[in-house]
């Protein structure tokens, strides 16, 4: 499960936040507050955190420890849960990105902005 938060609800989140900041741009100019757009903002990169953060715990749990390897062909368990780990720690830390970076607007743009 945590591996599917951060591959999946963590893009959602970011959209999630998007939308949900540009629905609150118009209550914030006509209030002259940028405190909802910030809290939206704040939580939505919180989480997609704690999403990646999860994701990053399972991908160390699932390190390779010093054992050799036995030869074979197929992948098995641990090996393709470790890459579906890094992915979703990948797909997070994007995430991540793209929230911050529409907070970044927030504290650069006004609301009120023609």
């Amino acid at each position: 499960m945590r591996i599917w938060l951060a591959m999946f609800a963590a893009p959602f989140l970011a959209l999630a936040c998007q939308s949900a900041m540009y629905a609150l741009v118009t209550p914030a100019c006509s209030a002259q507050s940028r405190l909802a757009l910030h809290a939206v903002a704040a939580f939505s990169l919180l989480l997609a955190a704690l999403f990646t953060l999860l994701a990053g715990k399972e991908w160390r749990r699932h390190a390779p420890d010093a054992r050799p390897a036995l030869d074979s062909d197929a992948a098995d368990r641990p090996t393709s849960r470790r890459f579906l780990a890094m992915v979703a720690v990948a797909v997070g830390l994007l995430s991540c990105l793209a929230i911050a970076a529409m907070w970044i607007a927030v504290w650069v743009l006004s609301p009120c902005w023609q």
